[in-house]
């Protein structure tokens, strides 16, 4: 079924195609008619939040669509960053931005083209959320973070209950240390709409 790109049909994605199709129509708009119409400053919380923490480059950004997150780090000093997304088409206009070292494609339910333990540190905003990926995806961020690395990460906290996220990070016990969770709101004072006040969880942890 054809979506209208926005956040009820972004929250209501069932399976790949359907995260493809939707995120192609979006790219060129995501910005305006998302990012700044609904004040999102979730990508800054999680930059931060790898910042405070002691996160070092080169950082994997992962699910970084239109390249905010990478801006934030940025903004922040912190470089290089590479770039994964599902969606080519969102990668592209991150790759107008000239704030990655390198973008490429990749599904975190799968296998990433990278090599294990390959980045300092890694980052995700907005993908740890409904209609798109539960905590399964977990095992691929730890594989590509190098030992005593730094992730920092947003999970939606509705997402959180529902997907089960404290019980598999407690079975990750082994692979991971630090482990901090913060709540945040995912979007300014300026937003409107259904989904102003919905909030979100900054997931800190490095790698064992």
């Amino acid at each position: 079924m054809e979506k209208t790109p926005g956040l009820d049909a972004a929250y209501g994605l069932q399976g790949i195609e359907d995260n493809l199709q939707l995120y192609a129509d979006w790219a060129r708009t995501y910005d305006s008619s998302f990012a700044k119409s609904m004040d999102y400053v979730l990508p800054m919380h999680v930059a931060q939040g790898f910042q405070t923490e002691g996160g070092a480059a080169p950082v994997l950004d992962l699910g970084a669509g239109t390249g905010l997150c990478g801006a934030a780090l940025k903004a922040l000093g912190i470089g290089p960053v590479d770039a994964a997304d599902l969606s080519s088409e969102m990668l592209e206009v991150a790759g107008g931005k000239g704030i990655y070292r390198t973008l490429f494609t990749g599904n975190l339910l799968e296998r990433l083209p990278v090599a294990d333990g390959a980045y300092a540190g890694a980052v995700s905003s907005g993908t740890f959320t409904h209609g798109h990926v539960g905590p399964d995806a977990l095992d691929e961020v730890c594989r590509v973070v190098s030992t005593g690395g730094v992730v920092s990460l947003s999970i939606n906290a509705e997402h959180w209950t529902k997907a089960g996220y404290e019980r598999k990070l407690d079975a990750m016990g082994g692979e991971i240390r630090d482990l901090k969770r913060r709540e945040v709101p995912i979007y300014g004072a300026n937003a409107k709409g259904a989904h102003a006040q919905d909030r979100s969880y900054i997931v800190t942890f490095c790698k064992a």
